[in-house]
């Protein structure tokens, strides 16, 4: 039998019993899931700690319950995935970014190039969304969704990353790139726009000597890309 998994930084697995508060997750657990006093949940902290917890009183706006053990999630990947993802239509940006969580993002960077059009994003609606999705897949890590960054701010930010990698149709192909990498260094993956970089963007790449690659011989749309370039990078082993 599946036990439900639910995640919150205001989680405090330090103490005995905990007091769920959060009256839209009070109802998830009341109302869709029909959960009873007396059934076992797992609570997570997202930071990589979670808690195998009985429900012991349900109040209409609150939950108790009551830990049993605590432990870590080791599911999550060994190596930090930065997505450095061009800013898409609304719908296709949060596709983007519940998949990459459920295959094991760390951190998304929106990125504002030269076709990007809109730039307003929800960033309370993305975070919801990495929420449901690592909760879903088992996650103990909360991706960090960053704020949106203009493409050069991009690249510098990136230079901390023990490498990076530019999807470009005339790159080589990512799968035969050879990576070597330890535990919680990061990578950091470029995804450009809907019809692709410009040249200039793909110009100050070159300058700077990040690695250009492609996904192969056939042309995905750009939240797609998104999508294999990720679940490439989560198969990376960190020696």
């Amino acid at each position: 039998m599946k036990i439900h998994h639910f995640i919150s930084k205001d989680f405090d697995l330090d103490k005995p019993k905990i007091s769920v508060d959060d009256f839209a997750l009070v109802r998830q657990i009341r109302d869709v899931l029909r959960l009873q006093p007396g059934e076992e949940i797992i609570l997570g902290n997202g930071v990589g700690t979670q808690a195998h917890a009985l429900i012991v009183e349900m109040k209409k706006k609150t939950l108790e319950a009551e830990i049993i053990k605590k432990e870590t999630n080791v599911s999550d990947l060994n190596i930090n995935i930065k997505l450095y993802c061009a800013i898409l239509k609304r719908d296709n940006f949060e596709w983007v970014v519940q998949k990459a969580t459920e295959i094991g993002v760390g951190e998304i960077i929106p990125v504002v190039t030269k076709r990007t059009i809109k730039t307003n994003l929800n960033l309370e609606r993305l975070e919801k969304i990495t929420n449901e999705a690592a909760e879903q897949s088992g996650r103990g890590i909360l991706p960090t969704i960053q704020k949106p960054m203009d493409f050069e701010d991009a690249l510098e930010e990136a230079r901390q990353n023990k490498i990076n990698v530019f999807f470009d149709a005339g790159g080589e192909d990512f799968e035969k790139v050879k990576v070597k990498m330890t535990k919680k260094e990061s990578i950091g993956l470029f995804i450009g726009p809907e019809g692709g970089w410009e040249e200039e963007e793909v110009t100050l790449i070159k300058k700077k000597k990040i690695k250009i690659v492609s996904l192969g011989k056939l042309t995905f749309r750009a939240e797609t890309a998104a999508i294999v370039a990720t679940y490439i990078a989560s198969k990376i082993e960190a020696a």
